[in-house]
């Protein structure tokens, strides 16, 4: 029996918690249910907190990862049905597509704080 059952967060750092709620919220159709100074978050439906943590120092990661450089901490994936319209979608909501892509079922992008996510088709 493990004392550790359910993922029930997770916590992406940034400089303006708000906006990018705001951009996930969006991207997802979801709303904003966190919203302070410090924090600012939405709910999935399945019940896990995206949440977004001001850290005034924050800097953006490099990805793909570069040695010496800023690294990712975690990385997003969402399931989509239309690779390509989830594509267009996330670039209308401030999200812009990495340079670097490596599978044609799933679309890297970068969110508007830095944060690599991929788009994922899925059969």
């Amino acid at each position: 029996m493990s004392l550790v059952s359910d993922i029930i967060g997770i916590a992406l750092d940034c400089r303006d918690p708000d906006a990018l709620a705001d951009f996930y919220a969006e991207l997802l159709g979801l709303e904003k249910t966190i919203s302070n100074e410090q924090w600012a978050g939405i709910h999935t439906p399945q019940g896990i907190i995206l949440a977004f943590q001001r850290v005034q120092e924050y800097v953006p990661p490099i990805w793909p990862w570069k040695e010496g450089q800023q690294q990712q901490m975690v990385h997003l994936d969402f399931k989509v049905d239309d690779l390509e319209k989830a594509v267009e979608h996330a670039v209308k909501c401030g999200a812009r597509i990495a340079d670097t892509q490596y599978y044609e079922t799933s679309t890297v992008l970068i969110d508007p704080a830095g944060h690599p996510f991929c788009l994922c088709a899925m059969e």
